[in-house]
């Protein structure tokens, strides 16, 4: 199209389909967005000025999803990237499977090729035969434009679908000759296009409760399951914990949702022997937005055998029969169903059996630390320096790295949405830097990343992104010399290391030359000052650890 001709659409009486989407996406709640301009999505960024949107430029498309993964889990709001055809949706392809693997609502805007190039093979660039086949397998819904006119409700179905039962990644491609079409419905004005107002969300029917209730008080030796779908039920899950006296334990993308120092909150623990011994021996298990799958329990692969009854709650009815068939199903929201039990439980308080639950759960705790696996006690010192300086709102952000592995079930965290991980599900390196990031943009909280020194080399890029955006944020990056965790398996599997022992740059030179800081620590104790005056500063540090060999 010639300049004159783009010129020419541009000015048209009717807003073009850019101009739309980024009124429409700030109307469904949208204040940031992620993403690499290219040659594709000029006319796209035509609609950005004005529109009340923060754009946040990473250094690759996988940062750039990562980015809006930290941010949809720190806020709770959808994180949202925009990418070029091709590369820019390849790219990302790895930081959308994680998100797509835990449930996060990402909103995926690309642009692909012509309309009359489609399919054609002209070579065309950034051509990508069947763009949409290749996110085909880890988004929840995926829509093509072939109309500006699509847009409004193509949007509004992304956001209920963002809402729904099991969200994940939505990916919507707009032909490059669509973002700078006049909308032909008839409206004139930005005003004209509204956002939809999402689904309320499905409570569990009065008999129903009532059943469960029943169970619940009739129980001896309950035990309540939360997993990350209960992002928003904390003080349901305490409530009705404390009522039925149960000991409440919590998946990884759970921690926080009840406070860790709460005297029946056993924590993200259910690797363990014993507390899956106690789960299994329970009269009555209530698991609440939990898939009861592998990575819920830490990598433990052999799934529970139940031998009490089980009641599963869950949005999506698929995962109420996932790896364990229930006594009873509840497809209902996780808040309002544990509130809806806690009322109906009105007249019952177990506060006799509340001490010795609490007991229970403090003898467990101090069973779990002799199944800790090597390494663990001599890393368990910084643990403690890290809750010492993690501020208690404070947001804790981990790659696949050793120190992690240990932060995960040892390091109490107290409220929601203050465990983001990837150290299970999907798996992937390099997800914590950008996802602190991303993080960091959403929320007012404090937030601290840990990243290996492996997995950094992977987006170490992106923290030019931090020092652009001037985040008060610390990277601490557990240096053992490569991939430790695993040589250590390869070690135990007696498969001779090869691959895992790599150079590392000086990262305190390197983030110095990015503009961040950057200090190293060898002793636990010098990390919670490191960690201060990372606070203090405006821009980002990144603390080198020296892990202790």
């Amino acid at each position: 199209m010639s300049s004159a001709t783009s010129s020419d659409t541009h000015n048209t009486a009717s807003p073009s389909c850019a101009q739309v989407l980024m009124h429409l996406l700030k109307g469904y709640g949208v204040d940031t967005v992620f993403g690499i301009p290219g040659v594709h999505t000029i006319e796209l960024y035509r609609g950005l000025p004005g529109s009340g949107l923060t754009h946040i430029t990473p250094r690759h498309e996988q940062g750039a999803a990562f980015m809006a993964d930290g941010y949809a889990r720190a806020s709770g709001k959808p994180g949202v990237c925009f990418l070029i055809t091709g590369p820019g949706v390849t790219n990302a392809a790895t930081a959308m499977a994680q998100a797509f693997s835990d449930s996060i609502p990402m909103l995926v805007i690309s642009a692909v090729n012509r309309r009359e190039d489609l399919g054609s093979g002209r070579g065309r660039l950034h051509e990508l035969p069947r763009q949409q086949d290749v996110t085909r397998g880890f988004c929840v819904w995926q829509h093509a434009l072939t109309s500006a006119e699509q847009l409004p409700e193509t949007l509004a179905r992304a956001f209920q679908v963002m809402h729904a039962p099991r969200p994940g990644p939505v990916h919507i491609e707009i032909p490059i000759d669509l973002f700078p079409a006049p909308m032909a419905n008839g409206a004139t004005t930005l005003a004209d296009y509204r956002a939809v107002l999402p689904a309320a969300l499905p409570a569990a029917p009065a008999e129903t409760i009532a059943n469960a209730a029943r169970l619940l008080a009739e129980a001896e030796k309950p035990v309540i399951l939360l997993g990350g779908g209960a992002q928003e039920a904390g003080a349901a899950a305490t409530a009705l914990a404390e009522k039925i006296a149960a000991p409440v334990f919590e998946s990884l993308a759970a921690k926080g949702i009840v406070d860790e120092r709460h005297p029946l909150c056993g924590g993200a623990n259910l690797s363990f022997s014993n507390v899956r011994e106690r789960v299994e021996n329970a009269d009555l298990v209530l698991a609440v937005a939990t898939e009861l799958a592998e990575t819920d329990r830490n990598l433990v692969r052999d799934n529970y055998h139940f031998k009490g009854k089980l009641i599963r709650v869950d949005l999506d009815p698929a995962q109420l029969v996932c790896n364990a068939n229930p006594d009873l199903a509840i497809c209902a929201d996780a808040r309002t169903t544990l509130q809806q039990l806690v009322d109906a439980l009105a007249s019952v308080d177990k506060k006799s059996q509340r001490q010795s639950a609490a007991e229970e759960v403090e003898k467990l705790l101090r069973e779990c630390r002799s199944e800790w696996w090597p390494g663990s006690e001599d890393r368990y010192p910084w643990v403690e320096a890290l809750r010492d300086a993690l501020p208690e709102n404070g947001i804790f952000v981990t790659d696949s790295t050793q120190l992690a592995y240990n932060t995960n079930h040892a390091l109490r965290l107290f409220e929601p949405r203050s465990h983001i991980t990837c150290t299970t599900g999907y798996g992937t390196l390099g997800f914590a830097l950008p996802a602190a990031i991303g993080a960091a943009l959403a929320s007012p909280r404090p937030v601290i990343g840990l990243i290996g020194d492996g997995g950094i080399m992977f987006t170490l890029g992106e923290l030019a992104a931090a020092v652009e955006q001037n985040l008060a944020l610390p990277i601490l990056v557990w240096n053992n010399s490569g991939y430790g965790e695993i040589r250590d398996f390869m070690d135990e599997a007696a498969v001779e290391q090869e691959g895992v022992n790599l150079h590392a740059p000086d990262f305190v030179t390197l983030a110095r030359a990015f503009g961040a800081e950057g200090c190293r620590v060898e002793r636990p104790e010098q990390l919670g000052e490191a960690i201060a005056d990372a606070f203090a500063r405006k821009g980002p540090t990144l603390i080198e650890i020296t892990a202790p060999e």
